[in-house]
């Protein structure tokens, strides 16, 4: 059995803010460098066989820092690259948000094709294809595929035969690992979302409102 260790790429500038997609010249924040960094060192120990990205620069950024040190050449895939946005491509997710295909993509994903894009449908079987391409390459190996989170959720709903409408219930971190096996008896998930850490889980701290509590009458 291959067994697939999924890396999100790091933390970027425009998370949460822009819907970057496919455009070119994304790079890692200082955070992400960071967080690189760490992942480095959380997969120090692993002995991979080979380490794949998709061709967009803050996933290959991700991916220097594993394959520093251990000989292994980064391989990029087409197949892994982000979806693609079309014409929401660069546009900022507060206008996206007031559109009704927004709406849609929320409600049926599986309904939706992005304008002049794909579908999701479309870049699920892609990245599918991708990945079971690496795991024929490798058959009993441990290997790094980095990636972009829709795409990799895309695959955990596929490989845990989750409908496609409903696989945004699957959260993928910047950063984090997802763990997959293939091999002939069928797939396994191993791994989601393994951030190393509980830090996540802890909420914030709440503002701070400038205003004073006022002090009880003893």
């Amino acid at each position: 059995m291959a067994i697939l260790i999924l890396i999100r790429h790091a933390h970027t500038p425009t998370a949460g803010k822009r819907l970057t997609g496919t455009a070119p010249g994304v790079h890692l924040s200082d955070q992400g460098r960071a967080q690189a960094e760490g992942l480095a060192e959380r997969l120090a120990t692993v002995p991979l066989a080979a380490l794949y990205s998709s061709p967009l620069e803050r996933c290959m950024e991700t991916a220097e820092p594993v394959a520093g040190g251990r000989s292994l050449q980064i391989r990029s895939i087409p197949g892994l690259r982000e979806i693609e946005y079309g014409r929401w491509t660069g546009r900022t997710i507060a206008q996206l948000t007031r559109s009704a295909l927004w709406k849609e993509v929320q409600r049926t994903p599986s309904r939706v094709r992005f304008p002049d894009g794909e579908t999701l449908g479309e870049a699920q079987t892609r990245m599918v294809a991708a990945l079971e391409e690496v795991a024929a390459a490798h058959p009993r190996g441990l290997v790094g595929v980095v990636g972009h989170g829709d795409p990799i959720r895309l695959a955990l709903a596929h490989y845990a035969g989750v409908h496609l409408d409903l696989f945004q219930r699957l959260v993928v971190s910047p950063a984090s690992l997802t763990v997959i096996g293939l091999g002939s008896h069928g797939p396994r998930i191993l791994r989601v979302n393994d951030v190393g850490g509980i830090a996540d889980l802890v909420p914030p701290k709440p503002r701070e409102t400038g205003r004073r509590t006022p002090r009880r009458m003893e």
